[in-house]
């Protein structure tokens, strides 16, 4: 969907000038930038990843904030303050070959669900989420977080906020539980977690304009694994409880003339 999103801009480009925009005109922000990311949820190991943005104004207003680690969501109910709607993600899976051990699959996932976003003011954001993962893991998981914001207008805005990533029971054992076949190929103890606060994480985004058309945005996030998910004998003996990641890319604005 997100590829999708950000290919339609592209297309009308040629249509679009980027200045002298009127009201009701939208503008619309496109980036593409690189990221390096854990290989699967518990990884001491890292990949690159394409990293995409896409952002849309009306007129001279500002772009809304986003956070970097910010599932899609849609606000189908915004009211001063307060917006909420569906939210959806694509989770990454887990091959036995990343592991290095046959510790079992996890399919890549398509979650759906909701989420809440209330502002407190112009710099402090508080959100939640909570999505349902649908094959894959078949697991609840969800994200409860704050920012704080600093911004001038849409030239720059740089983010930082804490967060707390928590599961049930039927998303820790896909990707942290040991059952017993996986048990006797490896020789690592079965092991069955519950669900519960699975990670800590803090994260931080910027976006910057140089000119009118160009800009430039990035991300860095680190995320601690605790809980049942840190106990998980296959982090402890495969990967790593400490997971980074980062990216970077320049974006393009234009104008969509209604």
């Amino acid at each position: 969907m997100k590829v999708l999103l950000t290919a339609l801009p592209f297309i009308l480009l040629a249509a679009a000038p980027a200045y002298g925009q009127g009201p009701r005109d939208f503008r619309v922000r496109v980036g593409l930038g690189a990221q390096v990311r854990p290989d699967y949820i518990g990884s001491k190991d890292y990949k690159a990843a394409p990293l995409w943005d896409l952002d849309f104004a009306t007129g001279t207003n500002e772009f809304r904030f986003e956070a970097p680690d910010d599932v899609f969501g849609i606000p189908a109910i915004s009211t001063g303050r307060f917006s909420a709607g569906p939210a959806f993600n694509l989770a990454s899976g887990r091959k036995d070959s990343e592991v290095g051990a046959p510790v079992g699959r996890v399919k890549t996932t398509f979650e759906a669900g909701g989420f809440m976003q209330y502002d407190l003011n112009k710099s402090v954001r508080v959100r939640a989420d909570l999505r349902k993962g649908i094959s894959g893991h078949n697991g609840l998981v969800g994200a409860v977080g704050a920012d704080y914001i600093w911004r001038d207008g849409d030239r720059y805005v740089f983010s930082l906020g804490p967060r707390l990533l928590f599961s049930n029971e039927r998303y820790q054992r896909a990707y942290f539980g040991v059952t017993p076949a996986a048990s006797l190929a490896t020789g690592l103890p079965v092991y069955q977690p519950g669900g519960g606060l699975h990670a800590v994480a803090l994260a931080s985004g910027l976006t910057y304009q140089f000119n009118r058309r160009f800009g430039t945005f990035g991300f860095a996030r680190y995320e601690r694994l605790v809980g049942n998910a840190a106990k998980s004998p296959i982090v402890r003996q495969f990967g790593s409880r400490d997971q980074f990641s980062a990216g970077a890319g320049l974006s393009y604005t234009f104008i969509l003339k209604r």
